[in-house]
């Protein structure tokens, strides 16, 4: 069985650290069951389920490690995994950044599991995926689109008594909708914990009515625009800007929270290194992160074990946390931050992004706005510019002109040259926040959106 219980995780981590002869050794178990189905040309193209359990081993022989990684469990198996993993330690060069093993801590309890999703059926997967077919169909039109399910557990215990144990489900949707001649592209995506929220048929509802209303799409010319963003246009530049606020990359003068001297100047010692404590963005923007999220439950502990709890990074436009690591936060003297991740997952990924908002909805955002342009959302985002965080990319699947608070006409694609810290900056308004990709994002209404030229893409 994929799943383990807290209980069946204990006495299998408990007896791999009996074989150890290590100096530290840390076992990570991790487990996942995940159903899908998908289909694309208004056809169910694959469907199934995949069940796997995983065990990493790392030890340690004073600064130098090695990890080895199974799925077979009996104590043979295991014996060898850990030989072999102190075998390799042996080998391994010296780590000049090694942290030893954390001891014994308590975590927060979070709420991650819900038997909706975990016991979701193959039928049930079918009735979500038909929900956006047959209306895709009824209205001629080509639905393409993935559902997945997964009951998910990540236990880690160590040689110095640490166990930590986390349950969670999460069920993801992703349609696109186009029309028979292609002229037209609508999209649509939801994520929950909690599979009893989803619904597929509304979800669809929306890609369906973006894919023909944004049909014989009109040209304009490139520049700057008031803009409104849906949550799916912002949040990739948003993680994006998240993982880049790390401590260490700062301090070494590397991101757009390094603080260098004014031109002509010299740094000397003491002086700041990076931007904490300084104004960055539009007072209207804090951005937080939280395991126990009533929307975005994720884990209450980080890949090393460490305790995850509420996060505030940014305070009123103000940067009041970095994340960091053991070492580095020990090397400067300040608190370890570690990050709270999407999901599950413990050792990368998003960054969990809660963020302010304003009690609007999208329709109330578009009814203020004399003239804008409305983006469904952001595709093929790349970096430009580390230090200034500029990124290009393209909007797709519904582009729409604004005018005197209606939607007018469909436009063509943009390609887009900007930055979340510019953006961010150049706030109008924002409405309520809502969960995408494990994060709560609101639509935002952005002044100064630098299209930079046309998109044939759909």
């Amino acid at each position: 069985m994929a799943i383990y219980t807290e209980e069946k995780a204990k006495a299998l981590l408990t007896k791999v650290l009996s074989y150890s002869t290590a100096d530290g050794c840390e076992c990570n178990l991790n487990g996942s069951v995940a159903g899908n189905i998908r289909y694309a040309r208004n056809t169910v193209s694959t469907a199934g389920e995949v069940s796997d359990v995983t065990l990493a081993i790392q030890s340690s022989f004073g600064k130098r490690t090695g990890v080895t990684t199974l799925n077979e469990f009996s104590d043979d198996a295991l014996k060898r995994a850990v030989k072999r993993s102190e075998e390799l330690a042996k080998l391994a060069p010296e780590n000049p950044e090694f942290m030893p093993n954390l001891g014994p801590a308590e975590y927060k309890k979070v709420d991650g599991w819900f038997k909706s999703t975990a016991s979701m059926t193959p039928e049930q997967r079918a009735a979500a995926a038909d929900a956006s077919i047959s209306p895709s169909k009824k209205n001629k039109l080509i639905a393409s689109g993935f559902l997945d399910n997964n009951e998910s557990f990540n236990a880690i215990m160590n040689e110095k008594g640490m166990f930590a144990y986390y349950l969670s489900t999460a069920v993801n949707f992703t349609a696109t909708i186009r029309t028979e001649d292609g002229t037209g592209s609508g999209w649509v995506t939801r994520d929950y914990s909690d599979a009893s929220k989803m619904d597929t048929s509304k979800a669809s509802d929306i890609a369906i009515q973006k894919a023909m209303d944004s049909r014989d799409a009109k040209e304009m010319e490139p520049g700057k625009y008031t803009v409104i963003m849906e949550p799916a246009a912002t949040v990739t530049l948003l993680q994006n800007m998240a993982g880049n606020m790390a401590q260490r990359s700062a301090d070494e003068g590397r991101s757009f929270l390094s603080k260098k001297p004014a031109e002509g100047e010299e740094a000397k010692e003491g002086d700041p290194t990076n931007k904490l404590g300084v104004k960055m963005f539009d007072e209207r923007i804090s951005i937080w992160s939280d395991p126990q999220s009533p929307e975005c439950p994720t884990a209450p502990f980080a890949g090393d074990g460490a305790p995850v709890g509420k996060t505030v990074w940014v305070d009123k436009g103000v940067i009041k946390a970095m994340p960091n690591t053991r070492y580095w936060a020990q090397k400067t003297g300040v608190e370890y931050r570690p990050t709270a991740y999407t999901g599950g997952g413990l050792f990368g990924g998003n960054a969990q992004i809660l963020m302010s908002g304003g009690d609007e909805s999208l329709a109330d955002l578009i009814k203020g706005t004399r003239r804008g342009v409305l983006v469904t959302r952001l595709w093929y985002i790349r970096q430009l510019d580390p230090q200034t965080l500029m990124y290009t990319g393209l909007t797709r699947d519904g582009t729409f002109y604004i005018e005197d608070g209606k939607i007018k006409y469909p436009i063509k694609n943009f390609r887009f040259n900007e930055s979340p810290i510019v953006m961010l900056n150049n706030i109008e308004a924002l409405g309520k926040p809502v969960r995408i990709e494990g994060s709560m994002i609101p639509p935002m209404k952005i002044r100064d959106f630098t299209f930079s030229s046309l998109s044939d893409a759909v």
